[in-house]
């Protein structure tokens, strides 16, 4: 397997690519993985790992071949393009040592599905890639700066590995088009949900919510995971602004870590009705998730079918209704509804996000029914166990293709 983010990261695709590879070693399969130095969502390199330049240990049987990088604090299209560079770059001067009989890659990054492609190559044997977000719509429509001048070439990238795969699974249905738009057969396309990767909340939710300082009668409203350019969470700020401004009665709280976590830090000095947290562990994080009052997933309106953020399977174990400020027709948006967990408002609109809250906050039963939808959405169709069978079939099938 090829993917930069994997374990101990916690949050984004890190966690899909650590479970499926330990799915894969505790099925028997001889299984390495050549990844990058632990550094999502902080985009800080961790102590125990910092200034390692190539590292190899064992995980839960899986070999993970580490290749330092560069790690941008902020985020620019230089920048995001320096990082790729440096991932392709080592991984292609040290590979890992081991003749594979298949080769999954994770993308992004676009450099994890170059290299990819290439090891597959040179073994004579297939590639499999999984399109957890398309990297050329991401730059041009994450609004990251200097992005333009790079979508169309990262695309260009991008198609050129798609292409050569055996077989493409994609998170989404709504990625099906741009992918097939890029010549890739629509036959040797697969629809590869992610899972959930967290346990169900077992505990004390009152006891949850007076630990964090939560009181009983404030509508908490939690964001929680990566703090970037695509999220547009300055919508939750302003939200928090206007909560302050009419009445009070709601809390937003922004949960996790990223390179704008300064930015909305300095965004939101002196908003009352608004507070920070750090990312919490994987054993706290469910129950923080369902001490909740209302989910929040955000996106700049022109994030449209480039990206599924990974914390709705989280979202919907919660048990708790979801707000989405995205971009209608999204695959966020088309993901939300098919669910029936939650509701969909205009992104960008704080006026229209405080509403939607507001109103679920006035009907405990609908909260209750949205939150209970999330949950049997989650076991009828995001399953770990059904996730990783449906990777484990596209690995067989392209072993089976040659």
């Amino acid at each position: 397997m090829v993917s930069t983010n994997y374990a101990p990261e916690h949050a984004g695709i890190g966690p899909y690519s650590t479970q499926i590879a330990e799915h894969l070693a505790a099925s028997g399969a001889d299984t390495h993985v050549l990844a990058g130095m632990p550094h999502y969502p902080a985009w800080r390199v961790p102590e125990a790992y910092r200034g390692r330049w190539r590292l190899t240990e064992v995980r839960e049987g899986v070999v993970v071949h580490r290749r330092r990088h560069t790690v941008p604090a902020r985020q620019t299209a230089l920048r995001r393009g320096l990082f790729e560079a440096s991932v392709l770059a080592h991984g292609l001067l040290a590979p890992p040592r081991v003749r594979p009989d298949v080769v999954l890659s994770q993308v992004p990054s676009l450099a994890g599905g170059v290299l990819g492609a290439r090891i597959a190559r040179r073994a004579g044997v297939p590639h499999v890639v999984v399109v957890q977000d398309l990297m050329g719509a991401a730059a041009g429509q994450s609004g990251m700066r200097g992005a333009g001048r790079v979508a169309s070439q990262a695309g260009n990238v991008e198609g050129r590995v798609l292409r050569s795969a055996s077989v493409v699974g994609v998170v989404h249905e709504s990625f099906t088009d741009r992918v097939a738009a890029m010549g890739v057969p629509r036959e040797r396309v697969r629809v590869v949900p992610n899972w959930t990767h967290v346990r169900a909340p077992d505990g004390d939710r009152a006891r949850t919510r007076a630990r964090l300082g939560w009181s009983e009668d404030t509508v908490v409203v939690l964001h929680s995971g990566n703090m970037g350019l695509k999220q547009g969470l300055e919508v939750l700020v302003e939200t928090a602004r206007l909560v302050d401004r009419d009445g009070g009665g709601v809390r937003v709280v922004l949960m996790g870590d990223g390179h704008l976590r300064e930015h909305l830090l300095r965004l939101g000095a002196g908003v009352g009705a608004l507070s920070f947290l750090p990312p919490a562990d994987a054993e706290e994080f469910p129950e923080v998730l369902a001490a909740a009052d209302v989910l929040a997933v955000t996106q700049r309106a022109s994030v449209v079918d480039m990206s599924l953020p990974s914390k709705l399977t989280s979202y919907f174990t919660a048990g708790q209704p979801v707000v989405a400020s995205v971009a209608a027709g999204s695959g966020t948006a088309r993901e939300v509804e098919r669910s029936g967990a939650g509701v969909v408002v205009p992104p960008e609109d704080p006026k229209a996000l405080l509403a939607a809250v507001r109103s679920l906050a006035a009907d405990a039963e609908r909260c209750a029914e949205l939150g209970a939808r999330g949950r049997e959405y989650v076991e009828r169709r995001l399953s770990r166990r059904a996730g990783l069978e449906r990777i484990t079939a596209l690995v067989e099938e392209a072993l089976a293709a040659g």
